[in-house]
Formats: structure tokens, sequence, C-alpha cells
């Protein structure tokens, strides 16, 4: 199976291509994107030479479902998903910030904490706590939007008072987070997980706010199993995970952290299927459901077929 890391479409319509760190995005006609999750893999801000088998379908079918599952709580960009590593939505304008939320003390929030930090996004930390610890109340933790580089940390009063977003704005889509945040738990609860932190984004589209891109995956967000949480909590011990960080633990043994210097390790073929295995273990744990590998036989040709037939049903 070859992993799908570049693509080149030119779909009827289509205006323009932005190329992300995973997405390859094609804006059709100022009013439609298609949003291809391709198998390129990045950590600490950096894309990864070899990309993962898999993990394009992984992640969009995930996103894909949860989207369906919390559209009742505020409306989402999607409009169908022609393909397994295909979603097609509306475009919308991005708010310039992430909103990150954080249920429990851990990953980059951990390591500030650890360093003798106090406040995270202008929000007072209780003192004494433990990695990996529950927050009495999730905390909002927004981030600004890098095109390039890394996204810094924001605190609400900046957002408004710089204008990046309006009061109004800023208010509804941090309730919206509160409120996925609390959907996402319930259901990673009933497949015996813990959503620990996870990030949204948001888009305006005729003056309506909308939900975008993806949502609750192991790449915008940290999983625990939740049997044995408080034991391992109790006597110190690392969490067993259901995200991307066992690729940054990986990339962190083999002293690679993004920074300037430092060269990314070797991806062996074992690395890679390891990697891709360890996707695998997660959709299934994540939905409840057995996955299933789509046809890998001349993967852009089924891909842009598809497209094709979507666009043409949205005329």
């Amino acid at each position: 199976m070859e992993a799908i890391v570049k693509t080149n479409f030119k779909f009827p319509g289509q205006k323009d291509e932005y190329v992300g760190k995973v997405r390859d995005v094609y804006n059709i006609n100022d009013e439609y994107l298609v949003m291809l999750v391709s198998d390129r893999i990045s950590a600490f801000d950096v894309v990864l030479p070899k990309g993962i088998p898999y993990k394009g379908q992984i992640l969009n079918q995930i996103a894909a479902k949860f989207l369906d599952a919390t559209s009742d709580i505020v409306p989402n960009w999607k409009i169908a998903t022609p393909d397994p590593m295909v979603t097609v939505g509306h475009k919308c304008e991005p708010f310039k910030v992430e909103m990150v939320i954080r249920g429990y003390l851990a990953g980059s929030a951990w390591r500030e904490y650890k360093s003798g930090k106090r406040t995270l996004c202008g929000l007072p930390l209780p003192e004494g706590m433990v990695e990996n610890q529950k927050f009495p109340t999730p905390l909002v933790t927004p981030t600004t939007k890098a095109m390039e580089g890394h996204d810094e940390n924001i605190s609400k009063e900046e957002i408004i008072s710089s204008g990046l977003v309006s009061k109004e704005d800023y208010e509804a889509i941090e309730k919206y987070t509160l409120a996925l945040f609390q959907r996402g738990t319930e259901i990673a609860a009933k497949m015996g997980l813990i959503l620990v932190d996870t990030k949204y984004e948001f888009g305006k589209k005729d003056g309506k706010i909308y939900l975008i891109d993806e949502i609750h995956t192991p790449d915008s967000s940290r999983y625990f199993y939740a049997d044995g949480y408080e034991e391992r909590l109790a006597k110190g011990e690392r969490q067993r995970q259901l995200s991307k960080e066992f690729v940054r633990e990986w990339l962190m043994e083999n002293n690679f952290q993004g920074k300037e210097g430092q060269t990314v390790p070797e991806m062996t073929p074992e690395v890679v299927a390891n990697i891709t295995n360890r996707y695998i273990e997660l959709y299934e744990h994540i939905t409840g459901t057995k996955f299933e590998k789509a046809d890998s036989t001349n993967i852009l040709a089924r891909i842009e077929n598809n497209v094709n037939e979507c666009l043409a049903s949205l005329k």
C-alpha cells in the first residue's frame, strides 16, 4: 500500500489549492472546499519524511463520524464524504484562533506546569497538581493559528482586545467548544476512553458560525484508556494513550523535538508499519467499529472520480 503524500488535482470550478501539514484543500468557486486528508504525518510542527498508509482514511472517517454526532450542537461545514480520504463541504472564513480545550493536565500544559508556570492562556492553574490529573473544570486555552512554525497560546482577553475575534463571536465559539467537549467526553466514555484534550476550529459563512476541519481525531485530540487511569495516576506511571503522542514520544526518545539543528530519526518500514497499526487501533477504539481498508489500487484516480461525481451533484 502506497502512502498518498502529494496530490495535484484540477477539479471543475477549482480556484486554488492550499497544502497544509496534512491536508490538501481545494477551493471550488469560493463556495465549497474539497478537503483531502493525505497520509502525511506531522509532529512538533514538522512534516515527517515518510507517509503513513491508511492514516488519511482513518482521520477523515473519524472526523466525519464526529461531525455527524455533534451536528445538533453547532452547524458544521461537512456536506459529503465522497471518498474514504475526502470530505466536501462549505467554504467558510476561518477565525484566526484554534479553540484548544483541556480536561486534564497533560502534554504541553504539563510541560509548562512542570517548569513552574501557574497560568495558561490567562487562566490560573491550581497548585500541587500532578501529570495527567483532571482539572476541576475543563479549561479553554486558545492558540493563534500560525501559517508557518508554532501556534502561540493567547488569552480570551487578548483575542477580544486585539480584534482577532469579536466579543460576541468569541463567546459563541467558547460556548460551542465546551458543549462539543462534553459530547466528545460522553462518546469516549462509552468506548472506555477519556477525552483528555482536543481542539476545534470555527469559521463563518453568510454571517453564520460553522464548526470546520476535523474533530475528535487522534491528530487533534488526546485520549487515555479509562481502565487503570486512577491506578496509574496514583503511582505516577505513564498513562496508556490513544493519540499521536506515541509518535512524539518516539521522536523525543531519538532526540528530535523540531528544534533547529535536530534531524528526524530514520523512519524504517517497520516504524511506518507500526504507526499504521497504531492508527488502526485508534480508529477501532474511538469508533467502536472495525476498520475496513479502502481499495488501494490507483487511489488518485479513485479520489478524482468520486470527487467529480460529488461536485456534479452539488450544481
